[in-house]
């Protein structure tokens, strides 16, 4: 029973692209925020075989004035990013973040041409300042229910994506922006960025995941101490908690954790992507359960990618001593 448990958790791994992206990015703060990404793109650009050739996006996007969705192209294909845009609310999680935020995963959730997501801001110095407390002011109490549970179904389908999803923390990420990062399968910080779940501070709770997925990352008993006193750690201390995977030290343009979530999805981009879906798929079921469940489930998944082509590639390609051409499939 074990095992047909595995294989029912699998339906949600391949599911067809309902709508694909297009448009530009419009506004002064949108065309900033497509210089912050494609400078930090054109400074890493320059590798052997390129000849220092400017790796461009794809003009397949969609934008707004609170999200910058950029699917990159080249050498970087595959990788998506997704650019919170709210300089003058510090990042804060507002309705209508959330309803473009909600579109962005939709839209690729389906898509298996995309490898990995990145989850960063172009704002300076902020990752997400939390929740929206000015327009959270001025709601009904009857909507904050309702409104907090559709930011939690957002961080829960943002933390349900099939590809790997990474986020750069290059600035404050507080209550809500936490909870977010944490709905990531890896978190990179830079060692100045600043993070903790201070709900507590406002006599309520973290209430888009937090309670649940920081004893995750960090053990419980720690978790707890982290929440009962809203404490703000840096990216080192970060690091050192096991709450970000990487630190790193923050660069003169303020994208040093991008950068280095960047490195990382360029990592993925060679190995087989449904290799990589299943092997996410297996994790994030099989930590849920106990283990001869979860090895049921990891056999489940494994049968999945006996019958791709792309487990032949890599076969062939071994044979033949070259580098593998995986297409999905």
């Amino acid at each position: 029973m074990a095992i047909f448990a595995g294989y029912r958790v699998l339906s949600q791994a391949f599911r067809p692209l309902a709508s694909s992206l297009d448009g530009s990015c419009r506004s002064l703060e949108q065309a900033r925020c497509l210089h912050h990404v494609l400078q930090t793109n054109e400074r890493q650009c320059a590798r052997p075989g390129t000849h220092g050739a400017r790796r461009q996006y794809s003009s397949d996007a969609k934008s707004g004035d609170d999200l910058c969705v950029r699917y990159l192209d080249g050498e970087d294909s595959g990788i998506v990013v997704f650019g919170i845009n709210r300089p003058k609310a510090k990042n804060a999680i507002s309705k209508n973040l959330v309803k473009m935020m909600s579109e962005a995963v939709d839209a690729v959730k389906g898509n298996n041409k995309v490898r990995t997501v990145i989850l960063c801001s172009l704002v300076p110095g902020i990752f997400c300042a939390g929740a929206d407390l000015k327009e959270r002011a001025k709601m009904h109490q009857s909507e904050v229910g309702p409104f907090v549970s559709k930011a939690r179904t957002l961080i829960t389908e943002l933390g349900n994506l099939p590809m790997p999803t990474i986020a750069a923390i290059d600035g404050a990420a507080l209550g809500g922006g936490l909870e977010m990062a944490l709905a990531c399968d890896i978190r990179v910080a830079a060692t100045t960025a600043r993070m903790g779940l201070v709900e507590t501070k406002l006599a309520i709770i973290p209430g888009a995941g937090g309670t649940q997925r920081l004893p995750r990352a960090v053990g419980v008993s720690l978790a707890k101490e982290l929440i009962f006193a809203a404490r703000v750690l840096d990216g080192a201390e970060a690091q050192t908690l096991g709450l970000v995977s990487h630190a790193v030290e923050q660069n003169k343009s303020g994208d040093g954790a991008y950068r280095r979530a960047l490195d990382l999805a360029r990592e993925f981009l060679p190995q087989g992507p449904i290799a990589i879906r299943m092997a996410k798929l297996a994790i994030n079921q099989g930590i849920e359960v106990d283990l001869a469940t979860g090895l049921a489930i990891e056999e489940a998944c494994y049968a999945q990618v006996i019958p791709t082509k792309d487990r032949i590639e890599g076969l062939t390609a071994f044979k033949e001593k070259r580098p593998p051409r995986f297409k999905g499939e």
